[in-house]
């Protein structure tokens, strides 16, 4: 008889403290939901290109899988996205964004800020165009850029540091000024896939 009463005993404590416990990690999880964060990115291949990249992201309070968020950037860019275009391929092209600004949204299919989203940028690139064949002259102008995204939130520390490997494909379309430099045209291409890893800090 005593053995039973301390069995019932042992199993009542384990109901209840797994219950406390169920009960805390739901208060944490509705706390977590009624909060607003926010996280603040860049992209480290931009200064490896003479460039920069700040973006900040927020979870708008009892968001449990959209991010919002903007973010500015410049670069030059590699010979490779230049020569992608066949029109542009060796002719002594040389591309930079001098700047741009963009909104973002991201919608996490777990939860937000957490593994993997979808996404949509939308915005406009700034662009400063020279070219080895016409001395000491440069075209400007600007494109409209739309881009639909995929990507994987990793945070591998128990710090809120996270790594977010992502790819899209955008549509540009030129919106303002000039791609042309004397009788030379930059062929501005409709589609354009890009894919970068970006590396952010969310402030809890």
């Amino acid at each position: 008889m005593n053995m039973i009463k301390t069995t019932l005993k042992i199993v009542l404590a384990t109901l209840i403290t797994t219950g406390l416990a169920n009960l805390e990690a739901k208060a944490q999880d509705t706390e977590k939901l009624n909060r607003t964060t926010v996280s603040i990115e860049t992209d480290p291949s931009t200064f490896g290109f003479n460039g920069y990249a700040f973006h900040f992201r927020i979870k708008p309070k009892n968001s449990k899988k959209f991010v919002i968020g903007a973010g500015t950037y410049g670069l030059d860019l590699p010979n490779i996205m230049v020569d992608m275009n066949e029109k542009n391929k060796n002719k002594g092209w040389s591309v930079r964004i001098s700047s741009a600004y963009s909104i973002f949204s991201e919608y996490y299919l777990k939860e937000a800020n957490n593994k993997w989203y979808v996404g949509l940028q939308t915005g406009i690139q700034n662009f400063k165009n020279t070219n080895d064949n016409v001395l000491n002259k440069e075209s400007k102008y600007s494109n409209l850029l739309i881009m639909p995204s995929v990507g994987y939130n990793w945070q591998p520390f128990k710090l809120p540091l996270y790594v977010k490997p992502w790819l899209g494909i955008g549509y540009t379309s030129k919106i303002s000024g000039s791609n042309n430099l004397g009788n030379l045209e930059y062929d501005i291409s409709s589609i354009v896939p890009f894919a970068t890893v970006h590396v952010g800090y969310t402030f809890k």
